[in-house]
Parts: C-alpha cells; structure tokens; sequence
C-alpha cells in the first residue's frame, strides 16, 4: 500500500510538472502538442509491440477513441495557449475546476439528478476565476484558454468513463493520442493560414524537453498511475490527483518566480478555488462515510 502511494503521488508530481515544461518550451502550443502527440503515440507502440498488448477494437470502438482523442489534442493546446498567454500558475490554476465542470456537466451527458452541494462549490470556483479574470486583466486570453482547457478536460474525463474499462489502459492512450495527432495535423493548413509565422522546428533544448513531456510525463507518468491503481480505491486516487495543480505552481513559483508576476487578485482567486476544491473533496469524505454504514 505504501509502495502504490509513492507510485500515486510520483504520478501526479510528473503530471504537474507539464506546466512548467510548457513554459520552458519555447514552440507556440500548436506546434508543442503536435510534437508531443507524435512522440507520445510512438513510444506507446514500440511498448505495446514488445508487450504484444494490443487487442482487437471494432471500427465503431475506434471512432470514439478518435473522437475522444481529437478532445485532449484540442485540450492540450488550450492549455499550453493559456500558459504561453498567461503563466503556468493561471493555466494549472484554471485547470484546477475541472472536477467542478464534471460535476456540473455529468448529470446533463448521463440525465441524472445534479448534486445541490456540487453546484454551490461550483458557483465558489466560478467566483474566484472572476477574480483572477478581473484583476489579472493583462493575462485575459490566458485565462480564457484555461478555462477552456478545464471544460475540454472534464468532457474527455466523462466520455472516457464508459470505455476505459473495456480495454487495457495503454491501448487506450495509444488510439486516442494518436487520434490527436491526426486531428492537429488535419488542422494543420488552416493554423498555418492563421498563423503563417509559426515554427515547427524545435530547439535542441525543445527536443530534450519534448522528449521529458512525452516520456516521463505521459507515458511513465501513465505507468506509474496504473500500476498504483491496482492497490488504490478510486477515491484515494481522486484526493492524490487533486493535489496536481499544487505541484505544478509550486514547481512554477520556484524555477520562474512566477509569484513576481502575479497580483493580489490571482491570490484571491486561487483561495477560492481551492477552497472549492476542499469542500468539494469533504463533500466525498462524508457521502463516502454515509455509503460505509
């Protein structure tokens, strides 16, 4: 148990520290998640070769990993915009309501009841990103990708819970961030007509870090949370994933000092949010003690 503990947070330690990544790369984020995408699907095909893990998935399965896939492709480049727009702080900041947005969005994509409680914990984090938003004018365009980044994140996060079960985790990940990587290359042409000024060639420091992100970050990241889960409740497993974004700005105040960059209202925010984000987890603790008796 301790051993699939130190797995967890190790996990959810690499995961954040894809924030600070994406600052330090220096592509714009179209081009950084396309590389990333490439890379990640390749080394889950050379481990599901040698493993000979790969298992037999209809054409109907198929278009859902490839519809799924195109929303994380869509979600990352939200999310490294909000970064290269903003700062690593406000893009792990505003990813941190993606439990809430699952929260509010799940009841509408399965017609069930929604939760009083989610809902009020949800109006607390909408209040503290107002506060970020308004008083961190400057970094507006961050924020607004962030937050679409959340959203993208708890509609994949949904969608995934009705096939994640059926089929081994790798091959998984392997179909829908492969299926990402078509989707942006599909795009491709009208980014560039946008964008006409926009390299794709990554530095060599790029190739080091693209290489970490999509290595030790996704795919070892991956493992580690998969092997950890066969000890784990889902429930344990939940609380560890909501310390991501601690990790992450944490990680980002000590290597950029992004603290120099931000304002009273940021803090103010983040206060909110994270205390949505306790209430929200206390909310679990207790419904969880109710289902115990």
């Amino acid at each position: 148990m301790k051993n699939a503990l130190l797995k967890m947070h190790l996990a959810v330690f690499l995961w954040g520290f894809t924030g600070v990544l994406g600052r330090a790369i220096e592509l714009k984020e179209f081009p950084l998640v396309w590389h990333r995408t490439w890379m990640t699907a390749v080394i889950f095909f050379v481990i599901l070769s040698v493993r000979k893990e790969f298992v037999k998935i209809s054409w109907a399965e198929l278009l859902r990993f490839m519809g799924i896939g195109s929303i994380i492709a869509i979600h990352w480049v939200a999310f490294y915009g909000s970064i290269k727009y903003a700062n690593a702080s406000i893009a792990l900041t505003c990813l941190a309501t993606a439990g809430i947005f699952t929260a509010l969005l799940e009841p509408l994509i399965f017609k069930s009841k929604f939760n009083i409680k989610e809902l009020l914990v949800g109006l607390i984090a909408l209040i503290g990103m107002y506060c970020i938003y308004h008083f961190e004018i400057e970094y507006a365009i961050g924020i607004g990708l962030g937050v679409l980044a959340a959203l993208l994140s708890s509609v994949f996060t949904i969608l995934n819970k009705k096939i994640v079960n059926d089929y081994p985790s790798r091959v998984v990940a392997f179909y829908e961030i492969g299926a990402g990587f078509l989707c942006l290359t599909l795009l491709l042409p009208l980014y560039l007509y946008y964008f006409p000024q926009t390299t794709f060639k990554p530095s060599h420091m790029d190739w080091v870090w693209l290489g970490v992100l999509s290595l030790c970050c996704t795919v070892w990241g991956q493992s580690l949370a998969l092997s950890a889960l066969k000890k784990l409740s889902s429930f344990t497993t939940v609380l560890m994933v909501n310390l991501e974004p601690v990790y992450g700005i944490l990680l980002a105040i000590l290597i950029f000092h992004e603290n120099k960059e931000l304002g009273y209202g940021f803090y103010i925010g983040i206060t909110l949010i994270a205390l949505s984000v306790g209430l929200h987890t206390l909310s679990m603790l207790l419904d969880r003690k109710k289902n115990v008796r």
